[in-house]
């Protein structure tokens, strides 16, 4: 479709208008590395396989407050021996890593701390978001729009004129900004059993999500 071109009777002005809301997170996600090592292969899978289906079981138990469960990958190791020739082993590891998805935070900080008291047991996390659906990017849309047309009246107005009609609304960004320091885990730690210790009190982070609209409009010839 052909874009009418400005004249002299209907000018044109083309604003951007931004959103930007500061939110709660609907989300926390972590990450759960169960381990095992020794010097005998049926040992080290016999033990991964129950420290795996031990962290499991016990996010499984949180029920609805988790959303999601997944393996993410595992690994099974040979050792090579550190002196000698020839393909000695002289020990296996292997790894399990699994992630979880929670919407209940209060959940979340005992879990958290239940999982790092595992035998062999890494918790990395929890990274906070927004549902993919969430009100809030609709809300961020709705204010990149009105800012754009707040931006284009007053252009018009300050030469005297004022908005005819809307020719073109493009959308050109819709972004969760991550806070700071979250490129890397927030909490991350291994442990052996030790008596079992008080639940973490994790504050959720904030998140920040923007919306960028781009606007075209004819105007009322202005009076120069």
């Amino acid at each position: 479709m052909t874009q009418p071109h400005p004249t002299p009777e209907a000018p044109q002005v083309t604003v951007r208008g931004e959103g930007r809301l500061e939110v709660e997170p609907e989300l926390a996600r972590i990450g759960v590395s169960v381990r095992a090592r020794g010097t005998d292969r049926a040992s080290v899978l016999a033990a991964l396989t129950g420290r795996n289906a031990e962290a499991i079981a016990l996010v499984k138990s949180y029920g609805e407050a988790v959303t999601t469960l997944e393996t993410g990958g595992l690994s099974v190791t040979p050792e090579p021996a550190r002196h000698g020739r020839g393909e000695r082993v002289r020990g296996y590891q292997g790894w399990v890593h699994l992630s979880a998805e929670l919407t209940d935070f209060t959940a979340l900080g005992e879990l958290t701390t239940r999982l790092a008291d595992l035998e062999w047991t890494r918790v990395d996390g929890p990274w906070w978001a927004l549902r993919p659906d969430s009100p809030a990017y609709a809300e961020a849309r709705r204010q990149a729009v009105r800012e754009a047309v707040r931006r284009a009246r007053e252009y018009a107005q300050s030469l005297g004129s004022s908005l005819v009609a809307l020719l073109e609304l493009s959308d050109t960004g819709l972004t969760p900004l991550a806070p700071a320091g979250t490129g890397s885990p927030r909490m991350a730690f291994a442990a052996e059993a030790v008596p079992a210790p008080a639940a973490l009190d994790l504050e959720p982070q904030r998140q920040t999500v923007t919306a960028e609209v781009a606007a075209r409009f004819t105007m009322a010839p202005p009076v120069l």
